[in-house]
């Protein structure tokens, strides 16, 4: 198995320190020092502050690479800022042992991401809120797709042509073939059926 390459940044030295002291025994990982030789770049603070998360997307700008933080303490509004900035994996400071550190650095290489469990279901009550509340109010949801542009492709998928879709719907052919075409210009789609597999594979019908 190919070791992963990891560099450590840290806001203090000896918090760099113990990091990489639980990292350097352990098979699964290759330690560097050089931004652009890192796979992952493990991010260590106290709290989730500005400087913090300068620091990871500095590590995303130079090394191109996935990053983990492991924070002293992690709040909410840390968590969302975090991820905002680009963090796939977060653990708390006192819970690093170097086994979770493997793991979730292991789970950020393939693209995966990790946080304690309490803080993604406040995070997800968070996102669930703001689809009640904010988005579902203004016809959006979560993806960005207005409520008849997932009816339309809900009907695609199902089979129907234009004439049948705004028969349906109650719409124009031209407003059916207008919101197709809006949905698969966004969003990078080649086509109807891509559509459709984008909704399907975002859980959107």
């Amino acid at each position: 198995m190919e070791r992963i390459a990891v560099m450590v940044r840290a806001s203090d030295p000896i918090s760099e320190a113990g990091v990489v002291s639980a990292l350097r025994p352990r098979p699964e990982v290759r330690l560097v020092s050089e931004p652009h030789e890192a796979v992952v770049v493990v991010v260590v603070t106290d709290v989730i502050d500005d400087a913090a998360l300068q620091a990871v997307r500095t590590a995303r700008r130079q090394a191109d690479a996935r990053v983990v933080m492991v924070a002293g303490r992690l709040d909410d509004d840390g968590v969302v800022a975090a991820v905002e900035a680009g963090v796939l994996g977060l653990v708390r400071r006192g819970e690093a042992t170097p086994e979770r550190l493997v793991r979730v650095v292991g789970g950020a290489a393939s693209g995966e991401g990790a946080m304690p469990p309490d803080l993604l279901g406040r995070l997800l009550d968070q996102v669930g809120s703001l689809q009640r509340q904010v988005l579902r109010p203004r016809g959006l949801t979560l993806t960005g797709l207005a409520s008849r542009e997932v009816e339309v492709l809900r009907l695609v998928a199902d089979g129907l042509d234009t004439a049948e879709i705004a028969q349906h719907l109650a719409y124009s052919e031209r407003t059916v073939k207008n919101v197709l075409h809006d949905v698969t210009s966004r969003l990078q789609l080649r086509n109807r059926s891509h559509a459709v597999a984008y909704a399907l594979r975002e859980g959107l019908i």
